[in-house]
């Protein structure tokens, strides 16, 4: 048995990219996509006519719309290949304004559905600040399934527990990057890896919290830089993997276990948090990398989607 094989005996393998085309081969359950992944995707030959299709039949319209009918049909083409369901995600332009965020995800959620999509099969994608937090507890409460991304804090997996999100989306290999750079010269690979990659123990804090308390949040390790990072985490809910560690899962035989497991969180010391704005704020400026990476995170994809309204205007 491989190792995509085998890991997907414990846990949903989820394909991270936006290129559905590549895609079949690894008979993903789920699938996770982002504008910067979109963006990349519609500048390959293969996917231009969906781009100027897209535009040309709404041209009318504004292009935040026009914005969203695209990653609406990604979704839809997506959805036809995998059996689970697809993340959409909101633009993170509007990551720290509540009332848009809600707004922007409702109107994903009701483009999907005039596609005949059920809205189960749908995560709306927003950003793990407190604004997109609050407005994922908003979608929630109105039966609108959420995927928080951008995740490198335990105190931002404490809220999302807390507002009864869907799934949260913590970044691995971001985490990894941040705390190699600031090592430097002192980075020593070998101590670094598996169980003991800063990414990897990140995650598995939050999946031992949440099995520890019983949340129903499900946790999705994402963002990996290695095959090591992906086999460390086997047994987390999910898992989001891009096509090339999919390749290389798919193409290993060496043996894989288990390494996270809910009945071993259950026994963990941990203790139970609760967090108003204030203590959220102050716990995450607490934290030098998720402060650092989540607006950098945020930076990146406003750029990226910032290009894809300009190649949407210039179709």
């Amino acid at each position: 048995m491989n190792q995509l094989d085998a890991l997907k005996q414990f846990t949903t393998v989820v394909a991270d990219t936006g290129d559905f085309k590549q895609m079949a081969q690894f008979q993903p359950q789920d699938a996770t996509t982002n504008p910067s992944l979109i963006l990349k995707a519609v500048q390959k030959p293969e996917y231009a006519p969906l781009l100027r299709e897209t535009v040309n039949r709404f041209r009318d319209r504004a292009v935040d719309e026009v914005m969203d009918r695209l990653l609406v049909r990604f979704g839809c083409e997506i959805l036809s290949i995998i059996p689970g369901r697809v993340s959409t995600e909101v633009d993170a332009r509007l990551s720290f304004d509540t009332s848009a965020t809600v707004s922007r995800g409702w109107r994903i959620a009701e483009l999907y559905q005039a596609e005949g999509i059920h809205i189960d099969r749908v995560l709306i994608k927003v950003a793990a600040t407190w604004e997109g937090i609050e407005a994922a507890k908003r979608l929630e409460r109105d039966g609108i399934r959420t995927n928080l991304t951008l995740l490198f804090s335990f105190c931002q997996a404490v809220a999302c527990g807390q507002a009864k999100v869907q799934l949260i989306s913590p970044f691995v290999g971001r985490i990894y990057d941040w705390y190699k750079k600031s090592a430097g010269a002192a980075w020593v690979e070998a101590d670094n890896a598996g169980a003991n990659d800063p990414g990897v123990r990140s995650v598995a804090q939050i999946y031992n919290y949440y099995k520890r308390f019983e949340i129903a949040t499900e946790v999705m390790g994402a963002s990996f830089r290695n095959v090591g990072q992906i086999t460390a985490l086997a047994g987390c809910d999910l898992l989001t993997i891009s096509p090339d560690l999919l390749a290389t899962l798919a193409t290993t035989n060496a043996p894989l276990v288990r390494a996270l497991d809910p009945a071993t969180a259950r026994q963990s010391d941990l203790k139970h948090q609760v967090l108003d704005e204030y203590a959220f704020r102050l716990a995450l400026n607490e934290d030098a990398m998720a402060t650092e990476k989540l607006a950098e995170g945020i930076r990146a994809f406003c750029a990226d989607a910032v290009k894809l309204d300009q190649l949407l205007l210039a179709a």
